[in-house]
């Protein structure tokens, strides 16, 4: 990226309230943060999994860096890096750079009388670092020890990837690396699909997925592992990209092959949100509510029943239902919604 776009590109994510840590890291507060911490409303996390919404940050270390270029992606991929991250940086330096930061842009917080002051006193020491923000976290070389990192500070780890890294995943279960909980994202149930939908750099792009899908299943007892659906419906209209979905009857048994090849532990139907530079590629009527997702969520139980999988929880507000493999040993409480 050129100098010019780079600097461009940082002052984007400063007027979006990213706290940038050296060239290529940053945290943002999640709305849900907000929330608990002034209207004691918490995330979807909290109510399936247990964690803190107030204590979780959510962080990127690879801020530019991804293979694709996904079209229902919030960020603005003109600015997108497809490599490793490029003289990436000190991971100690990155994580003490991001707890600062993060107290930087909650520390207005304590001027709202509605917040809660003990609940805010919490949140600047977070428990969970969540590599969700942007770009692909797999293509900062030092995952490994910014996991390790986290984990020196009694903090538990949540790691969304794309899967087109799988060599990255297997490195980091070589340096007793895994973090708390792997969330692959699927977003399409066939290669056709697979190239509209996430417009890859990579060739090999489906091919790498599904290693990590095999991968996955090899990962089983060592890491909490979960597979993520977004959702995005049709809507009428003359343009190719008016018709795309992926909720089709066809898509439910293509989604139930690709999962039986990961066996996770969990599976997160989501609803697809028109937010940010999504907007820019996708209408907002191609946002299917929580009964779509929900009805969609349900064919996928009825295919994989006989393989262990129920409904478990779903947050409406989210639009999102989790199903849980209840034949398979993990230790992650699911609280009854």
């Amino acid at each position: 990226m050129e100098s010019k776009e780079f600097e461009k590109a940082r002052e984007q994510l400063k007027k979006q309230k990213y706290g940038l840590v050296g060239k290529h890291s940053g945290v943002q507060i999640c709305q849900w943060t907000r929330r608990s911490l002034g209207e004691g409303k918490v995330c979807w996390k909290e109510k399936f999994y247990g964690i803190k919404s107030h204590r979780c940050a959510q962080v990127s270390v690879s801020l530019f860096n991804c293979e694709n270029k996904c079209i229902h992606c919030w960020r603005n991929t003109d600015y997108t890096i497809p490599n490793i991250v490029s003289n990436p940086e000190n991971p100690e330096e990155i994580i003490e750079g991001l707890i600062e930061e993060r107290r930087k842009l909650l520390i207005g917080c304590g001027g709202n009388e509605k917040v809660d002051k003990k609940k805010l006193k919490e949140a600047l020491e977070p428990t969970l670092f969540t590599f969700s923000l942007i770009g692909e976290a797999t293509l900062y070389p030092y995952l490994g020890e910014i996991i390790k990192l986290c984990r020196t500070r009694g903090a538990v780890t949540f790691l969304v990837t794309n899967g087109l890294n799988p060599e990255a995943i297997e490195k980091l279960e070589k340096e007793n690396a895994l973090p708390t909980q792997m969330t692959l994202t699927v977003n399409t149930s066939n290669e056709e699909l697979y190239k509209i939908w996430h417009r890859p750099y990579k060739k090999n792009a489906w091919q790498k997925l599904n290693k990590t899908l095999e991968l996955f299943i090899k990962l089983k007892g060592k890491v909490r592992r979960a597979i993520r659906l977004n959702l995005v419906k049709a809507m009428e209209g003359d343009k190719e990209i008016d018709k795309l979905s992926n909720m089709e009857d066809r898509h439910v048994k293509e989604y139930a092959e690709l999962i039986r090849k990961a066996q996770p532990d969990f599976i997160h139907v989501d609803g697809f949100k028109s937010i940010g530079f999504a907007r820019n590629r996708l209408s907002w009527k191609k946002m299917p509510f929580h009964p779509e997702v929900k009805a969609f969520a349900l064919k996928l139980e009825e295919e994989l029943k006989a393989d262990g999988y129920r409904i478990m929880g779903e947050d409406e507000r989210s639009f999102v239902v989790l199903l849980s493999n209840v034949k398979s040993k993990n230790d992650l409480k699911i609280k009854e919604i």
